[in-house]
């Protein structure tokens, strides 16, 4: 069905609408504990469901179908390359970071890993393998979890939309921004921050979930699935979250640079994405069949 532009609109704006109404039902409760981990994690369930939500209640609204939005699993290739995309993005931060002083590797940590995992009879060497190896596969299904209540909404509803009224960069900036904005209250008014001034830590965030928003269409574009955009989500929360800040000490810069809240993020996610655009660019892969198989446009830069 050929939509007109202003019903496209009213979609995103009525999708958009209702995920900040279901977040901050949510949110409200992190907002006045003050914390994300607030009521055991399932507050921040519910906030990160929000958007899933919303997309299919719009569906409903606008007498769509559900099963219109793109669930087919989109290949092996894109859902390996989301997994690893935030490895190759985030790790380099953390590891200038731990040899050149702005920060350091926390070994006081180790002690406490090894046992939380029983592993305390153990060299403190195998506890920190044990901890990356099980959090970083095992530690996924609750972070795909989650990611994918977001993403159902972010890339698998407005991505979409989106690409029936305007192009690639226009995607990506639109719903980055959007997602961006999403995050603010927590940001500003609970700990989801580095601890850093206020200011900074929203530019920072801003610029590199608009980065990463880029990727996230471009793999939601390319395998024509939300399912990578879900990986690459949860694979980043893991990472940064679970893993890489939980093992580093703020020496005082750190917080400056690491985490979502740092310029080394900005930094690196836009190194990714001009990767990323350079071997599209390169491969000049044919993109028949997309509009017929999920509404979308050939949005994706050629």
């Amino acid at each position: 069905m050929n939509e007109s532009k202003s019903r496209v609109w009213r979609k995103i704006g009525c999708f958009y609408a209702l995920t900040i109404l279901f977040s901050f039902a949510f949110g409200a409760f992190i907002l006045h504990a003050g914390k994300l981990e607030a009521g055991n994690l399932l507050y921040v369930t519910g906030v990160m469901w929000s958007p899933g939500l919303a997309a299919f209640a719009t569906k409903k609204i606008f007498g769509e179908n559900i099963r219109d939005l793109p669930w087919r699993w989109g290949g092996a290739r894109y859902a390996w390359l989301a997994y690893l995309i935030p490895i190759g993005y985030a790790l380099p931060v953390y590891l200038v970071v731990w040899f050149t002083g702005l920060g350091s590797f926390d070994t006081s940590i180790l002690s406490k890993i090894a046992v939380d995992f029983g592993l305390q009879n153990f060299p403190r060497s195998v506890a920190l393998a044990v901890f990356v190896l099980i959090t970083a596969t095992v530690g996924m299904v609750g972070k795909l979890s989650r990611a994918l209540g977001e993403e159902i909404g972010w890339r698998g509803f407005l991505v979409p939309e989106l690409s029936k009224v305007v192009g690639f960069w226009g995607i990506g900036l639109i719903s980055g921004l959007m997602w961006a904005a999403y995050h603010y209250p927590v940001l500003l008014f609970a700990d989801y921050n580095a601890g850093g001034p206020a200011w900074y830590g929203v530019m920072c965030f801003t610029i590199s979930v608009v980065g990463g928003s880029f990727i996230m269409t471009w793999l939601t574009l390319r395998a024509r699935s939300l399912w990578p955009a879900a990986i690459l989500h949860a694979s980043h929360n893991l990472f940064i979250q679970s893993i890489l800040t939980p093992l580093t000490k703020d020496t005082g810069p750190t917080k400056f640079i690491t985490d979502e809240f740092g310029i080394g993020l900005v930094i690196t996610v836009t190194i990714a994405l001009i990767i990323l655009l350079w071997i599209q660019k390169s491969s000049r892969t044919a993109n028949s069949g997309f509009v017929a198989e999920t509404g979308f446009k050939k949005a994706v830069p050629s």
